[in-house]
């Protein structure tokens, strides 16, 4: 197996070619997009409330503005869809707590930095002035990403003045670089010796839960806790929203999101398929990157899906949005994808919108955005044994067999002069979408904070009643 070592990253060590997508590099952002992100919080709240009467403006406003306890920085994964009566939405898929995007942003010339700059100087370094931490260095963690893990760690050590450890923490290593004690992380460096790290800079995706303690001594960005509230743990996300939502109903705001049952066993995912007119979404709450989410548009799609051999006992069934002739039917109706504008075939291409967001001292703001087209185009009709994935797969990432990741950047869409024309969205829907991912946000972070006593420790029996799935439990560190 492969022997994995930290590097050590030195101030004055980043290099854009390194740290963004070739195409990035020559890429100008849209005027549109320059324009959104220029506007404050005040202006984007006095916008939302001006499409959106029924919503409170104080309450608005308080959103935008107050710092979440736990989850600082995440992005939210949305589809621009339609109602069967023409009614736009940004519906939020999922939120992530260890999310990309920085290498696919286009960046001012004067700033090669670009949002890398952002949230290490405005979310990141703050909270290391903010918090009583024990001694020790500075360190990104990862398992994937390497592009974007390195840029972190090279502006980090930039704006810190300091050396920044870049360790690689594998899920399949026997013998990681990386190890806690007594709630201290500590780094292996390249003479053997183990280093102690006051803060991380967490980009570790995969069961982060099992090798990551949910709260830690070191300061966590973000801490795992996050990962399981929601941040990577869609059936807890989906209760999150839920319960935000409740609240949230008297002041005309809500996070919106396909209709979602939680807590399903294998068994009885062919019923809520059924219920939702043969047409589906199954997901395993806690996979990312796109694996162990199965689009069921037929019985074979299905059939493959209940085959399969799962580490997990519960997953979610979500509505499908598809095209309007084959969407999940569901109690608030079908939903489907605006998609791309056409092409010169006339094809039209589903479509998300990864927002990330930071979180400052005065509130959020937002970071970076792209877009990510599926592989072959929305087809008007299903055709029995046609792969519904290549259709409604957005994704990039793809797993190779021995684990490592590959992505497929030809279907990115970036928001420069050329490719956001081809996406159809205006300032109105970015201004949406954004407000969605900070509700979203927002629904998880007060999940977290119920699942941490007056003491500051994680719940695990509270959390083990809330997601009742005895083998995720059995993971966590």
């Amino acid at each position: 197996m492969t022997k994995y070592t930290p590097r050590l990253y030195q101030p004055g060590e980043f290099e854009a070619a390194r740290h963004y997508y070739p195409r990035v590099l020559n890429a100008h952002l849209h005027p549109m997009v320059r324009f959104f992100y220029s506007l404050s919080n005040e202006h984007l709240a006095a916008r939302y409330c001006h499409l959106h009467p029924e919503a409170d403006g104080a309450q608005v406003r308080s959103l935008l503005t107050t710092p979440p306890r736990y989850f600082r920085w995440a992005g939210a994964d949305l589809f621009h869809a339609t109602s069967e009566r023409g009614e736009r939405r940004n519906v939020v898929i999922e939120t992530n707590s260890s999310p990309s995007g920085q290498k696919s942003m286009p960046f001012d010339d004067r700033d090669e930095y670009g949002g890398y700059r952002l949230l290490i100087e405005r979310s990141f370094l703050p909270l290391l002035k903010k918090r009583k931490l024990p001694s020790g260095g500075l360190a990104v963690i990862a398992d994937k990403n390497d592009t974007e893990t390195t840029g972190y760690a090279a502006t980090i050590a930039e704006l810190s003045g300091e050396p920044v450890w870049w360790v690689p923490f594998y899920e399949r290593d026997p013998d990681p670089p990386a190890r806690f004690e007594d709630g201290v992380l500590h780094i292996r460096d390249n003479e053997g010796a183990w280093q102690p790290i006051r803060a991380a800079f967490r980009y570790v995706t995969q069961k982060p839960w099992a090798r990551i303690p949910a709260l830690t001594k070191t300061l966590m960005f973000n801490p795992v806790l996050a990962c399981l509230a929601g941040g990577r743990n869609k059936l807890v996300a989906a209760k999150a929203y839920d319960q935000f939502n409740a609240g949230l109903h008297r002041f005309g705001l809500e996070v919106c999101t396909p209709e979602t049952i939680w807590d399903v066993p294998k068994r009885e995912v062919p019923l809520w398929v059924e219920r939702m007119g043969g047409v589906a979404v199954v997901k395993v709450p806690y996979a990312n990157a796109g694996q162990g989410v199965y689009t069921i548009t037929n019985d074979d799609e299905l059939a493959a899906f209940v085959n399969e051999q799962h580490n997990y006992e519960l997953f979610i069934v979500q509505g499908l949005i598809g095209n309007a002739r084959w969407s999940s039917s569901t109690r608030s109706g079908r939903l489907y994808h605006v998609g791309t504008v056409p092409n010169r075939h006339g094809r039209i291409f589903a479509a998300d919108l990864r927002f990330m967001v930071g979180v400052g001292s005065d509130g959020f703001y937002p970071i970076a955005i792209y877009s990510r087209r599926a592989r072959t185009a929305l087809a008007e009709r299903i055709e029995d044994g046609r792969d519904s994935w290549s259709m409604l797969g957005t994704n990039l990432s793809v797993q190779e067999p021995d684990g490592s990741w590959k992505t497929e950047p030809e279907r990115l869409l970036l928001m420069d002069s050329r490719d956001f024309n081809r996406l159809g969205l205006g300032l109105d829907d970015l201004t949406e979408a954004y407000i969605q991912t900070v509700l979203a946000v927002t629904a998880i972070d007060q999940m977290a904070q119920r699942l941490v006593t007056s003491k500051g420790s994680f719940r695990r029996r509270y959390f083990s009643t809330l997601n009742p799935d005895q083998k995720l439990t059995a993971e966590i560190l």
